[in-house]
């Protein structure tokens, strides 16, 4: 689809460092709107940072199982321009939303493919993508855990394919080899603590992914 891979941080809450990466190229950042997260932003921050970001990038809201009417409200007020949803909604709520949706879904270990496609395909026609994460029985997402990429072989969406869990700069060039996804997802991979980012792994990020699209995606 792309000699490209897009890359999102998530997990944003300093206005400088949003500016610094994407200073170093970085396409899109994440905003965290789940209370329980360490990486949770209040939208009147949300809407500070987003507002001072240049042109084509874009702000992503993160969601789970949130009410409808409050994730449309977080949309408008902070300027969003997509929302990343990885609780339980369905095709119709993801069609309700005021901007373009990413689904996400994870992947169990058990997982086979029989099981897998199904759960994408109602959302094919409605979500702009498809961001594959690790499964945990707690957390929605975040787990900085890595899944058996084999399994994308067989239970790839039809659409856009963004790969989350457990990337960083070590282990990035291998995934985009593997799997050539549209994007990835990065949020751990590039901290200090929860919500700070690392700059210095940002930069070797940044740099390791640019070298792999001219290896494997060209």
């Amino acid at each position: 689809m792309t000699a490209r891979t897009r890359i999102k941080v998530c997990g944003m809450k300093d206005g400088a460092e949003a500016n610094g990466l994407v200073a170093m190229g970085i396409d899109a950042l994440g905003f965290i709107f789940v209370a329980a997260s360490p990486r949770n932003i209040e939208p009147d921050k949300a809407r500070e940072i987003i507002a001072s970001l240049p042109p084509f990038v874009d702000a992503v809201g993160v969601f789970v199982d949130q009410e409808l009417d409050v994730v449309n409200d977080i949309v408008r007020y902070c300027g969003l321009s997509m929302v990343q949803l990885h609780g339980n909604e369905s095709p119709q709520y993801c069609e309700a939303v005021k901007c373009r949706v990413v689904k996400t879904f994870s992947l169990r270990p058990d997982t086979e493919p029989s099981e897998t496609n199904p759960f994408y395909d109602p959302y094919l026609g409605i979500v702009s993508g498809f961001l594959v994460d690790t499964y945990h029985e707690k957390l929605a997402g975040g787990t900085g855990q890595v899944f058996d990429w084999e399994q994308l072989k067989k239970s790839r969406p039809a659409g856009p394919l963004i790969l989350a869990g457990g990337l960083g700069p070590d282990n990035i060039g291998e995934a985009i080899r593997q799997v050539r996804p549209f994007a990835v997802d990065v949020n751990s991979g590039v901290e200090i603590a929860p919500g700070v980012k690392d700059i210095a792994k940002a930069e070797w990020l940044v740099a390791t992914v640019r070298e792999a699209d001219r290896l494997f995606c060209a």
